[in-house]
């Protein structure tokens, strides 16, 4: 039987995503997993923006616990924190092989930057669902498949006008769709990176043997 995350876990979880769920940010982070600990200099080259505003990304990232400094001589080198950012990036990547029929993304160790659009849609998307209770209800119906509004209440424990009005938004959205059965409406999760981060998070969790490291 599939095991929803605990609460605090999916709270640091939402934290997590909300922050990257920036394309400039994402972009920082794409470049650090790929290319390891690097230079704010570097950064700013590598994903082609200016050093001021890649130093504010950097900030808030390290704030976030997401990404760590080392001092070599003069320069600064950043470099991702954990394994759970990185490990978002070898979904994404695969999701990214999976619509564009490149094998090479498919593999668990290829590493390479993801096109510019690509990175901006993914981390725009991220964003619409970068909240407690959408994710909770994408979580259900990744483990649980189509269920009624009744079966999404009872199983993440919130109340019927909020899990009804996320429900319209994540339809609106094309994060699910729906259908109706008599008097009932079914929803069922779709295909992307919604999915995919969801499935990432809980292979995360899963690998831990203390689950407080996640």
């Amino acid at each position: 039987m599939p095991q929803q995350l605990p609460i605090d876990t999916m709270k640091k979880a939402v934290k997590g995503i909300g922050y990257i769920a920036h394309p400039l940010r994402l972009r920082i982070l794409e470049f650090i997993d790929v290319n390891g600990p690097s230079s704010v200099s570097a950064i700013a080259k590598g994903v082609r923006e200016e050093q001021v505003l890649v130093s504010q990304s950097l900030k808030k990232l390290r704030d976030a616990n997401l990404v760590k400094t080392e001092r070599r001589g003069l320069f600064i080198y950043y470099n991702i924190h954990e394994e759970y950012p990185a490990s978002i990036f070898t979904c994404i990547r695969k999701l990214f092989g999976y619509m564009t029929d490149n094998f090479y993304y498919l593999a668990d160790d290829y590493k390479a930057l993801l096109p510019h659009d690509y990175t901006t849609m993914v981390a725009n998307r991220i964003k619409l669902f970068a909240n407690f209770d959408k994710l909770r209800i994408i979580e259900y119906l990744t483990l649980f498949g189509e269920s009624n509004v009744s079966d999404i209440i009872k199983g993440i424990g919130s109340t019927q006008l909020k899990v009804s009005q996320y429900l319209k938004r994540l339809r609106d959205d094309g994060f699910v769709t729906a259908r109706r059965d008599g008097r009932f409406i079914y929803y069922t999760i779709t295909q992307g990176v919604h999915k995919t981060t969801i499935q990432c998070i809980h292979k995360r969790y899963d690998s831990l043997e203390n689950k407080t490291d996640f």
